[in-house]
């Protein structure tokens, strides 16, 4: 199943996509201004022209595991993706994706590695 991850953040979102078996996952070019109509509709696009059977968006849990207010934002625009694409939207843990991403480095944007590592995780 080819997934399309999304870790939203205010001003960018860094986006993956998993191959159809699943196995990798593949950073791609980050969607600025995310919230945005044209932010909202390159998510949409991006979703159909790669086909992608789920759409995950990251949730940032703290290290407890609790809600703060960067989760109640993310759960806001996986709101606001659902009714533009045809597929279902999920929200998943994406505890230290970012720190991972930092941590291996690479040339792809780190929002998007950081994407990569919700769908590895």
């Amino acid at each position: 199943m080819r997934i399309l991850a999304l870790d939203h953040g205010e001003a960018r979102c860094g986006c993956a996509v998993s191959d159809p078996s699943g196995t990798l996952a593949t950073p791609l070019t980050a969607i600025d201004r995310p919230d945005t109509r044209r932010g909202l509709a390159r998510v949409a696009r991006l979703a159909g022209e790669l086909e992608a059977e789920l759409v995950v968006v990251g949730l940032p849990l703290t290290l407890a595991g609790e809600e703060g207010p960067q989760a109640l934002l993310a759960r806001e625009f996986a709101a606001r993706v659902r009714p533009r694409v045809r597929v279902p939207v999920e929200l998943h843990d994406e505890r230290l994706t970012t720190r991972m991403a930092e941590a291996v480095g690479g040339s792809a944007d780190p929002d998007s590695r950081a994407a990569a590592h919700l769908l590895e995780g």
